[in-house]
C-alpha cells in the first residue's frame, strides 16, 4: 500500500543535523490549453531537476493512480454541470393557475429489486451514508468524506489482502471489515482530495468478477444492471475480452428470462443436427 500526499502536506520532522532543511523552491510554467502534455514535460522536468522523485522505485503507479483519481474527479464535476433538461410547463386555457407535470426519472429511483439487492450507481458501484465506491473489472475507487483540512497525518489506512480499515486518528472506523474479494495491498493507494475526502485505489486480486459490496455485511448491489465501459474492454486482451463479453450478455439474457450464450449455442446445434437427420423424431429431445 502507499500513500499519496502534496508537498504541502509531508509532516515536518526534527532536524537531525545542524544542516538546515531544504528551501521551497518556486515553479513556474504557463499552461497552453492546446499543448497540455508539454506543461506536463515541463512539470516532470522540474521535478527531476529540483528532488529526487522520479528516482523512486513506485513512481510510475503512484502517478498512474494520481491520474485515475483526478480523471475521476474531473467525470463527476462535468456531471455536475451538464445542462439539465428542461420540462415546458403547460397552461390551461380555462384556468389562469400553470401545473407542472412530470414523471419521476428512472435514474434517480434506488428501488431494491425483489431478491433485495440494489442498482448500482453510475460508477458500478454504491453512495452510502458514509462513504461511496465505484468499480471496473480491474479496481475499485472509494471515496470517503473527511473534516476539511484533514491532512496524512491525521488517516488511519489499513489495506490488507482481505480487511480494509479507514478512519481517523482517535475516532471510531468509517469502514472497517473484510473485503468482498481479495485485492493486492502493494498496488493499492489511497490521497486526500482538496482537504475534504479520501480517495482510495484498490486493485482486484481476480479481474473478472464484479464486486456486489465493497465489505461484506454492507448493502449488496445487482451485478446483472452493472455497465462496463467499452474503453476498459478495449483495454483487455482479446481471450480475457472475450469472456467478459460472454458474461456480460449472459447476465443480460438471464435478466430479460432469455437463454444464455451456451444455451443459444446448443440450440443451435440441435437444430442443424435435426435438419441433417429428417428420419429422426426429435419431439422429446430436451437440452441439457
Amino acid at each position: 500500500m502507499a500513500i499519496i500526499s502534496e508537498f504541502q502536506e509531508e509532516e515536518a520532522k526534527p532536524s537531525t543535523s545542524s544542516s538546515p532543511p531544504p528551501k521551497a523552491v518556486t515553479f513556474n510554467a504557463s499552461l497552453d490549453p492546446t499543448d497540455p502534455v508539454g506543461f506536463l514535460g515541463k512539470v516532470f522536468n522540474f521535478l527531476a531537476k529540483e528532488s529526487d522523485f522520479l528516482l523512486k522505485e513506485n513512481v510510475d503507479k503512484e502517478i498512474a493512480a494520481i491520474v485515475r483519481v483526478a480523471k475521476e474527479k474531473s467525470k463527476k464535476k462535468v456531471e455536475e454541470v451538464a445542462p439539465k433538461v428542461e420540462v415546458k410547463e403547460e397552461t390551461k386555457k380555462e384556468d389562469s393557475k400553470e401545473e407542472l407535470k412530470t414523471e419521476p426519472m428512472e435514474v434517480d429511483k434506488k428501488e431494491e429489486s425483489s431478491s433485495g439487492l440494489k442498482a448500482p450507481n453510475k460508477g458500478n458501484g454504491l453512495d452510502l451514508e458514509k462513504y461511496s465506491w465505484t468499480q471496473t473489472l480491474q479496481e475499485v475507487t472509494v471515496n470517503v468524506p473527511v473534516p476539511s483540512g484533514t491532512k496524512s497525518r491525521f488517516v488511519v489506512c489499513e489495506i490488507k489482502k482481505n480487511h480494509f480499515k479507514v478512519g481517523l486518528k482517535g475516532q471510531s472506523p468509517i469502514i472497517d471489515g473484510e473485503f468482498f474479494q481479495a485485492v493486492k495491498p502493494d498496488d493499492c493507494y489511497w490521497s486526500i482530495e482538496d482537504g475534504c475526502a479520501l480517495s482510495i485505489l484498490l486493485t482486484k486480486h481476480n479481474q473478472m468478477e464484479w464486486w456486489k459490496s465493497l465489505v461484506k455485511g454492507d448493502p449488496e448491489i445487482d451485478t446483472q444492471k452493472v455497465e462496463p465501459e467499452n474503453s476498459k474492454l478495449s483495454d483487455l486482451d482479446p481471450e480475457t475480452r472475450q469472456t467478459v463479453e460472454k458474461m456480460v450478455f449472459d447476465q443480460r439474457q438471464k435478466a430479460m428470462g432469455l437463454p444464455s450464450s451456451d444455451e443459444l449455442q446448443k440450440q443451435e446445434i440441435l437444430k442443424k443436427f435435426m435438419s441433417e437427420h429428417p428420419e429422426m423424431d426429435f419431439s422429446r429431445a430436451k437440452l441439457m
